[in-house]
């Protein structure tokens, strides 16, 4: 295949044996793990938990990503469709209350493919860093139930310095703008589990409390009340090599934490917000093909 599918447009020749372009994967799915995963927000991980599906490689490579044995080694195993079916299937049989396809953006073809003639019995969960395709999202538009991207920063200067894509404050808000458009406003099932919607996500960075009030003052404006939801994620960890970014080299401090959380409800957006224990290297799931 020659793949555009993430804003890269890097035209790379994919094929099922070699790995190309930005993403470095090939054709076929690369997973590190299937599991159900007890951390995501309540009402995606439920009591039984959220069946995690994460795929290895990335198009975005931020330089603090704490998922840096797939995303940057590119540890994972090949399988096939079938398999990845037979992944979901086992995951629905364990109790998971949606299948949650972590990292997804370069494997959308495979997404898509997968649920052409397969309706899981639970909901889908797109889960990206929102480096997203407005093209390739609506190729996916009845397929995925529950889009949950991440909004990392709206300053150009930032998303270059820390994930080398300058264009990213722009096209993860078109990219959001299409997720809300194919889902609608949140609903709920009678347990309370979400079962369609979007939820914005933003890690707070060290030093960058700024950001995160620009990116919830961009949220509340774009969506009205009950829209979307935003979670608000203190888990940063210094993790990697940073020392190219020594400022963020740190955890990040109570009082940058107690503004933003401060700012977001004093906004009135609805959704959540992490506990400081969070910041736990421990919370990054172990990537050792468990599932696959």
């Amino acid at each position: 295949m020659i793949c555009r599918l993430c804003p890269r447009n890097c035209g790379a020749v994919r094929t099922e044996a070699e790995g190309a372009g930005y993403c470095r994967m090939p054709s076929v799915p690369v997973l590190a793990r299937a599991a159900l995963h007890h951390w995501e927000e309540p009402p995606i991980s439920g009591s039984q938990g959220s069946g995690t599906i994460f795929f290895s490689g990335c198009s975005l490579g931020c330089v603090f990503c704490q998922n840096e044995k797939i995303s940057h080694q590119d540890f994972g195993k090949a399988v096939t469709l079938e398999r990845l079916r037979g992944i979901c299937e086992a995951l629905i049989a364990q109790g998971a209350h949606n299948l949650n396809f972590v990292n997804p953006t370069h494997y959308a073809h495979v997404v898509g493919a997968l649920l052409e003639d397969y309706r899981p019995a639970v909901p889908v969960v797109w889960n990206s860093g929102g480096f997203d395709k407005v093209e390739t999202l609506r190729g996916l538009e009845g397929k995925v139930d529950i889009y949950l991207p991440d909004l990392k920063y709206l300053d150009g200067e930032l998303a270059r310095r820390y994930s080398g894509a300058s264009d990213y404050p722009e096209t993860a808000r078109n990219a959001i703008r299409e997720m809300v458009r194919q889902t609608g406003p949140c609903r709920f099932d009678e347990n309370g589990l979400l079962a369609q919607g979007t939820v914005i996500r933003h890690l707070i960075l060290p030093g960058q409390v700024g950001q995160a009030k620009a990116v919830m003052d961009w949220t509340a404006r774009e969506f009205g009340p009950g829209a979307v939801l935003f979670s608000l994620m203190s888990q940063y960890t210094p993790w990697g090599d940073l020392t190219a970014v020594p400022e963020i080299n740190r955890r990040l401090r109570p009082g940058e934490m107690r503004a933003a959380q401060e700012y977001m409800e004093n906004l009135g957006l609805d959704g959540f917000t992490q506990e400081r224990t969070s910041a736990r290297e421990e919370y990054t799931p172990p990537f050792d093909l468990t599932g696959i």
